[in-house]
C-alpha cells in the first residue's frame, strides 16, 4: 500500500520539524518532495510554513501515523482556528492499494477533500510525479494551470531537501 502524505510546519525550528517527521518515517519514504516555503492557507494571521509531501509504503495506517508524528512534533489543535499555526501538521491526501483508494469516511476522506485548491502540495505533488491524478478533479498539472491555483503555485518557492 502507498500512501502520499503533505508535511506543513510554520511554527519552531520548522526545517527541524520536517526533518525529525520524515526521520521517523525512515524507510517507508518511497521519494520526497524539496521542502517549499509557501504563505499560511485559510487564515493569514500566522508565519510562513515550510511544506512538503513524501511517498510512502508499507502496511501502515497512515492516519496514525500522521497523528503520531502530529503528537510527536508536539501539535497544538486550537479548535477556534481550524487553519491556524502548528509545529507540524501531516495530511493523508491519497492512498493506492494499488488503485486509489477513495473513502468518504469523515474520519479519513480519500482523496484529501481539498488537495484539489492547495497548491502547497499539488506543487511538489508534480515534482515527485509528473503524470499524478487526484482521482475526481484530474491530473495535478491540469489543476495547477487554473488561474487561481496557478497564482496560488508562484508563491510556492523551493528552498531546500530534507534528508529522507
Amino acid at each position: 500500500m502507498r500512501a502520499l502524505l503533505a508535511l506543513g510546519s510554520n511554527l519552531g525550528d520548522r526545517l527541524a520539524t520536517l526533518s525529525a517527521a520524515v526521520g521517523t518515517l525512515g524507510e517507508a519514504i518511497v521519494a520526497a518532495s524539496k521542502v517549499y516555503e509557501t504563505p499560511p492557507w485559510g487564515d493569514a494571521d500566522q508565519p510562513a510554513y515550510l511544506n512538503m509531501v513524501v511517498m510512502v509504503e508499507g502496511e501502515s495506517d497512515w492516519l496514525a501515523v500522521a497523528r503520531g508524528l502530529e503528537e510527536a512534533a508536539g501539535r497544538v489543535r486550537d479548535p477556534e482556528r481550524r487553519f491556524g499555526p502548528r509545529t507540524l501538521d501531516v495530511d493523508v491526501i491519497m492512498v493506492w492499494d494499488p488503485a486509489p483508494v477513495l473513502s468518504a469516511d469523515p474520519e479519513l476522506t480519500l482523496p484529501h477533500p481539498r488537495a484539489h485548491q492547495r497548491a502547497f502540495v499539488l506543487v511538489p505533488w508534480l515534482e515527485l510525479d509528473p503524470w499524478a491524478e487526484l482521482p475526481g478533479h484530474g491530473f495535478v498539472a491540469d489543476l495547477l494551470r487554473d488561474p487561481g491555483l496557478a497564482a496560488d503555485a508562484r508563491d510556492v518557492v523551493a528552498v531546500g531537501t530534507v534528508a529522507s
